[in-house]
Formats: C-alpha cells, structure tokens, sequence
C-alpha cells in the first residue's frame, strides 16, 4: 500500500468518525426524550422482552405473566424469542435500555444503507449523505416509535432487506428471514415471495430455519412452546385494543367503521385478498426486473396491512420505501415524492384524525376524521400503488 492510499484512508476513517458523531448527536434529542421518560413508560416493550427471558431464567410460564402496572403487557412473540431475550434479562434494567437503544440505531443505519445504497454509490460526500439519511429516517414516526417503546421491528427490517438485496451475503440466503420469521411472525410474507418469485434455495433455507427454530423450543421449554401455539396465538386481544388508532392494518381500519362482525369479517377477506394478489404480482415484476428493492419494500408493505394487527411502528419498512422512491437519486420528481412521502409520515396524522372527530362539527368530524385516522394505513395503500403502477411508469420517462 502506498503512502497516499495509507492517506486516503486515514481521512475515510475520520470522516466516517465525524458523521458518527455528528449523526448521534442530531437523534440525541429523541433519544433522551425517550429514555428518561417516567420508568413505568419507558421502553415498554422492550420491558416485555427482557422479562420473557427472565421468566425462563426463573422457570416460570412465558405466557402468564403481564409487565407491571400502568402497562400489564404480555409476552407476544413466538418462544424462541424469549430465548432469545435471555440475554437481556441477565442485564441491568439500565444498560439494556442503552444497549437495545444502541442496537435500533445500527439496524437503522444497515436499512439506510442498503435501502439508498444506488443513491449514496459514487457520491463525494456519501458520508454526509449517509448520515443525513440516517437522521432524517429516525425521525419518521414509526421509527420514533421503536425508540419510544423498544421495538424489535427496524431489526426485522435490516435482516429481511439484507438477506434479499445483499450481493455476496456472508450467510446462506434465507437464513435471516427464517431467523427473522421465528422471532414474529409477520416477515413470514416473505416465504410467500420467495415462493412466487421462485427463489427456490432461498426459500428452503428461509423455511428450513424457521422450521428449526419453531421447533427447537417444543424440545428446551414444551410447556411454553405449547402455550404460545395453542392458546396464546389464537388470542388476538393478547396484542392490545385491535381497534385502536395505532393499529393500522387493513383489518383495524375496517374495525373502526363498527360494522357487524360478521361483515367486517367477509370485507377484510375480501379486501386483503385483492391487496395481497397486487402486492405480490408487484413485487415478482420487480424481481424479475432486476429490482429487489422494490419487490422487498412492497413485501414490507404486504406484512404490514395483511396482518390483522400491525401498530405504527410495524412501519418501519417506510425506510426501505424511501430507498426505493429515491433510486439512484437523479430524477427529481422522484425525490419531491419521497420528500413528501417522508413528510407524510413524520407528522402525527391518524393522531389528528383522533383530534378532529373529537372537534364534532357536524358533517365533517366523522367521516374525514376517520379517514385522516387511517393516514398511515391508507398511505401504505398507496404506497403499494406507487410501486408498483406509478414507479415504473416513471422509469420509462426517466
């Protein structure tokens, strides 16, 4: 190595040093809003995690306890989760919170990167840029979101989008959407995608691991393996108020408009039939158009508004939308989209929706306001429009 390349790289080393700091320092503010939230409403749901591990480390049923009052949370994910989590349990309160803090940021910061990956290649300041992103993605509510309650999503997000888009993965492909699939269910869409795109290898390899680790734990804890797949998995009020305005699947939307059971029931059917048949067709053109990102953000989307429960934060795969808007960043209508697609989903809007129906005037608050409640999963709708009608149409202009 010469002593100019030796330079060179002593300045790549400080600049990414720089952006570091520089990126910690713009998301601070979120983080300490967060963490010294009042103890009892602070990284809730990373409470529920840490103490599923430790009720295995007691030897005590995963799936009967709740967290303590005001939230009274249960464990919700599959079993190996909370093996999973033991880890966790054997840490302090405190440096969990830091760790688990840490841990959202750097599987943002993976999702950033493969996700504008065409658009930072080449660029002078792609540091910059970089960070830039970084920060302004950690600051899309969903997002805020995993920093507020603890949330596993963005790390859901960086294993599935790395496993599909990473050129030469170090893994076997299909390894990380299984382990991903085991540990909450919902990326399990993507053993759906593997199968249309006719990822043969991949999707052995993505069931195969979730078989395993589906399995594994009916041989180490049978008694909570059971509990989960029998009883508490059938039980979607375990996962909270469905018709709560956080919950922003199709399903939650259409609970919200109180019909009869029954007919809610037939029209969700219905509904994420048509969603699923256009989603999917449009991420099997993306593959076969050499566009995984796409196709994988499209996916994200599908795992969001088919699950009959998916909360604010299970939006993180905006980030990876953003990506695939974006493209390799030279086409500024594009970028005025994922600007305001980014916009949309910074400011509160199904919080507004709340605010204006409780205004009640009269032949506005309810219907608009019920509408502006389901911003974000209606805006997932037409994000799913966006990418697979309007992106490559804009392709071709381009």
């Amino acid at each position: 190595m010469t002593s100019g390349e030796v330079l060179v790289r002593r300045r790549q080393w400080w600049t990414w040093a720089v952006v570091v700091l520089v990126a910690a320092a713009a998301v601070a503010p979120l983080v300490h809003m967060w963490l010294t939230n009042p103890d009892d409403q602070r990284l809730v749901d990373l409470d529920v995690y840490r103490t599923g591990g430790q009720m295995l480390l007691e030897g005590r049923p995963v799936y009967d306890y709740v967290t303590p009052a005001p939230q009274l949370l249960p464990f919700t994910y599959p079993p190996v989760a909370a093996m999973l989590a033991v880890g966790l349990a054997e840490m302090s309160w405190g440096t969990a919170q830091w760790v688990w803090t840490a841990g959202i940021f750097v599987a943002l910061a993976v999702t950033v990167g493969f996700a504008f990956r065409e658009a930072l290649r080449g660029r002078k300041y792609a540091p910059w840029a970089f960070a830039a992103l970084v920060v302004a993605c950690a600051y899309v509510m969903p997002i805020r979101d995993q920093v507020r309650f603890g949330q596993v999503d963005i790390l859901l997000v960086a294993l599935c989008l790395a496993d599909c888009v990473a050129r030469r993965p170090w893994w076997p492909r299909g390894f990380l959407i299984g382990l991903a699939t085991a540990v909450k269910l919902t990326p399990g869409v993507f053993l759906i995608y593997l199968l249309v795109t006719r990822q043969w290898r991949t999707f052995f390899m993505a069931a195969f691991t979730t078989a395993v680790l589906t399995l594994l734990p009916f041989a180490v804890i049978p008694r909570d393996a059971a509990d989960f797949w029998f009883s508490a998995l059938l039980d979607p009020e375990r996962l909270g108020a469905n018709a709560a305005t956080t919950n922003q699947s199709i399903r939650g939307m259409l609970i919200r408009l109180y019909l009869p059971d029954l007919a809610t029931s037939l029209i969700w059917v219905a509904v994420v039939a048509v969603v699923a048949w256009y989603g999917f067709r449009g991420a099997r053109d993306a593959y076969r158009a050499n566009d995984n990102l796409t196709a994988v953000a499209l996916v994200g989307l599908m795992a969001v508004l088919l699950s009959p429960v998916a909360w604010i934060h299970h939006l993180a795969w905006v980030v990876v939308v953003l990506g695939a808007i974006v493209g390799d960043g030279r086409d500024p209508v594009r970028l005025r989209v994922a600007a305001g697609v980014w916009l949309f989903y910074v400011v509160p809007v199904p919080w507004w929706g709340v605010s204006l129906k409780a205004a009640d005037i009269p032949g506005v608050s309810l219907v608009l306001g019920k509408i502006v409640q389901n911003g974000y999963g209606l805006g997932a709708l037409a994000l799913v429009w966006l990418l697979v009608t309007w992106l490559p149409k804009r392709r071709e202009i381009a």
